[in-house]
């Protein structure tokens, strides 16, 4: 005996059951088209379990078994992975571009410089030893010892001011970097969250929570922003984090969390701990690395070749200006105080009265312009302590050094803006939504259903004719 009009009027209910949920998917996929967040999503059907007749299995009509997400768990490291790369770069061009503001200098090229601002310390040290020439030509010109002064003074207070400009580019690193573990903890916090949720759901509907792992991806792509990271799967859908092989989410719970502190003079760097241990962290990738690497590489590395050369400029026109006498036959005095770019200054003595500068080699002859002469000719004499090149060579190298580490950052930032691209493009043709296909797939579903529904109104017309025979 075959199954009957009445097994084919559940065989069509069902139908109808499954084409309307085919829709419901389909039409949450056109909701979220917009939604960068979201993977598509598409709807699992299966046949029904036939069931033995006298004519043989005779099938039971379709099922839906479940809503599956189309995504690639390979693509979606591959892209956390990069994130961190291009997060890092994008960080160090960022930090590079502050220090190349500071400086007041427009890097032009990766070997060369060139300022647009004539408060600038390429412009400053060359009007400071430029007016040393003119003021050697009339050293007991008053008019000449003040523009001197004045030149000498612009000088320091440039190097005053890029100091202080590098110091606060520090600071604010060091503080981008607290703000940026603040928000690792609480992005660990979050993923631990959704760990539980999504093993709670998965046990009581037997099936995966979409909405919550895309969820939970995206809170993974903003922590890989941060910093580096290395995920492991449980069997219960969790996910646990390592960093810096230090492990921080254990499924549900937070195991350690993420601190700075300090290695020493302000080198913020970051650990790891749980109240009970600590480890420090070399971290590889993310806006923490980047901070960090930016801070103690390049910005350091300015601000110490400034200092070298505030240094050695303040030791190399005091060791001469000492030896010469002032108008009044004064002698020994500095002509600049300090001791690097934070707090090089002209003498105040001098500033108040510029007669004391000593240009003369001869004590009581005003004329005399031999020491003058003598620290006018430091502009092209060749620094041992500057690695044997002149002052102004020596910031042409440090401007050089840092445009070369700048074209670098952005190199690599373009390039990885590059795969970035090529990276969403390949997930987007995998877990995008298409409007196309969706409209086609709801198309599809609506004339499924409407031929379930005929098939129900003929298999009821049949069963009232039924009725009809067997009552009459």
């Amino acid at each position: 005996m075959s199954l009957g009009l009445f097994q084919a009027l559940t065989i069509s209910a069902r139908a109808m059951d499954t084409q309307q949920a085919g829709i419901a998917v389909t039409g949450n996929n056109l909701a979220n088209v917009n939604n960068p967040n979201y993977s598509r999503q598409v709807l699992d059907i299966s046949t029904s379990i036939s069931v033995p007749t006298d004519i043989g299995m005779e099938g039971t009509g379709v099922q839906a078994t479940g809503v599956q997400q189309i995504v690639s768990q390979a693509l979606n490291s591959q892209i956390q992975s990069e994130n961190s790369t291009a997060s890092y770069w994008q960080t160090q061009q960022q930090a590079l571009e502050f220090a190349q503001s500071d400086l007041g200098q427009q890097i032009t090229s990766a070997s060369s410089s060139s300022s647009d601002s004539s408060q600038g310390i390429a412009s400053s040290l060359s009007d400071f030893f430029n007016e040393l020439q003119n003021f050697s030509a009339d050293p007991s010109s008053l008019s000449e010892r003040q523009v001197l002064i004045g030149k000498a003074s612009t000088l320091a207070s440039q190097f005053n001011q890029v100091s202080q400009q590098l110091g606060a580019l520090t600071s604010q690193l060091n503080d981008q970097l607290q703000t940026d573990v603040t928000n690792a903890n609480q992005l660990l916090s979050d993923i631990a969250g959704l760990n539980q949720q999504i093993s709670t759901e998965q046990i009581d509907t037997n099936s995966a929570p979409n909405d919550l792992m895309d969820m939970r991806e995206q809170k993974l792509e903003d922590l890989a922003n941060l910093v580096n990271f290395s995920v492991s799967s449980e069997a219960n859908g969790s996910l646990d984090i390592s960093i810096g092989g230090v492990q921080m989410v254990s499924g549900f719970n937070v195991t350690n969390t993420l601190s700075t502190y300090d290695a020493g003079g302000g080198q913020m760097l970051v650990e790891a701990g749980n109240g009970q241990t600590v480890t420090p962290l070399t971290l590889t990738g993310g806006s923490m690395a980047g901070e960090i690497d930016a801070r103690d590489g390049s910005v350091a590395t300015l601000n110490n070749n400034l200092n070298t050369l505030a240094s050695q400029l303040i030791t190399a026109v005091n060791t001469v200006h000492e030896t010469g006498y002032g108008l009044n036959g004064t002698s020994k005095a500095l002509f600049f105080t300090g001791s690097d770019a934070s707090d090089i200054a002209v003498n105040t003595a001098l500033v108040n009265d510029p007669s004391l500068i000593q240009a003369s080699g001869t004590k009581g002859v005003t004329g005399d312009n031999t020491v003058a002469l003598e620290m006018a000719q430091l502009a092209n004499q060749l620094n041992p302590n500057l690695d044997n090149q002149t002052f102004g060579q020596s910031y042409d190298n440090t401007v050089a050094t840092l445009g070369q580490s700048l074209s670098s950052a952005s190199n690599e930032v373009s390039d990885q803006d590059t795969v970035q691209q090529m990276l969403s493009q390949q997930r987007s043709s995998i877990s995008g939504v298409s409007l196309v296909e969706e409209m086609g797939n709801l198309s599809a579903y609506q004339t499924a259903y409407e031929a379930s529904a005929h098939f129900m109104n003929a298999i009821d017309q049949m069963l009232q004719i039924l009725v009809s025979l067997q009552s009459s």
